[in-house]
């Protein structure tokens, strides 16, 4: 059963999908008539709730990917198709300690968050700060943020901290801060580094000297099928190029 406070899903037949919160005495309202909360509550996961205007939803409990895609931002996101191989790469287990650099909206630190990682991150703006700790709380709960400390500073001029497993960076000059990294990390640490363009994925290899294996770039592809009886193919569409993913291992300068 659902309660007060929770998230919720609604797919309508359309496969459209609504993403809220209940409230008591809450309504959800679209131009399909609307449909009062207290009717979710009273629901099992995969019910389906008629509103007002004889529209039909089924009820469900949003995943990582859902809450990712629709959650409220102020920067862009790193979509869940980049979001998963950043954590692969990084190898992010629980009580792994991260620092992280360029946290927009969040989705990246709630993944890592719920992968089990300690996360120190840095991040210029506040108002960015603010709305990532915002939708990790929203979703991952207040005890999340146990796990999640962040600084309002500039990485490219240093880190204060220092014996991190991993470092994971969303940032236009991800370079500025791998000049940082031999302070920082342990050896054996991990560094992964999302750029939207090819070119500030070479700087970051070459920023990397000898103290540096395994070096690799790579962009993931999503190519989704259309699978309906004897019709079978790719669909038409594809979500192609989001961003570069540079990896490497540090084993000291």
């Amino acid at each position: 059963m659902f309660s007060y406070g929770e998230k919720v899903l609604l797919l309508d037949v359309k496969k459209r999908r609504y993403l809220f919160t209940l409230k008591e005495g809450g309504e959800f309202h679209t131009h399909a008539g609307f449909l009062a909360h207290s009717l979710i509550i009273d629901a099992h996961e995969g019910a389906s709730v008629q509103s007002t205007k004889g529209a039909y939803y089924i009820v469900l409990r949003p995943t990582l990917e859902d809450f990712v895609v629709q959650m409220p931002r102020g920067a862009q996101v790193i979509y869940p198709k980049d979001l998963a191989p950043i954590c692969m790469m990084a190898d992010i287990t629980p009580g792994v300690k991260v620092f992280e650099s360029g946290l927009g909206s969040g989705a990246l630190s709630m993944t890592m968050l719920r992968y089990g990682a300690i996360i120190t991150g840095y991040e210029l703006r506040e108002d960015f700060a603010n709305r990532a700790k915002t939708n990790i709380r929203e979703f991952l709960g207040e005890s999340a943020l146990d796990r999640y400390t962040v600084s309002i500073r500039d990485a490219y001029l240093g880190i204060e901290e220092t014996d991190f497993d991993r470092m994971v960076l969303d940032l236009p000059e991800p370079w500025q801060v791998i000049e940082h990294a031999n302070k920082v990390l342990r050896k054996g640490a991990l560094v992964v580094s999302y750029s939207p363009s090819i070119t500030q994925a070479v700087r970051t290899q070459e920023a990397m000297g000898d103290g540096w294996l395994d070096r690799r770039t790579l962009e993931v592809l999503h190519r989704t099928w259309h699978i309906e009886g004897a019709s079978v193919r790719p669909d038409h569409r594809m979500v192609a190029h989001t961003g570069f993913l540079t990896s490497a291992r540090f084993i000291g300068a």
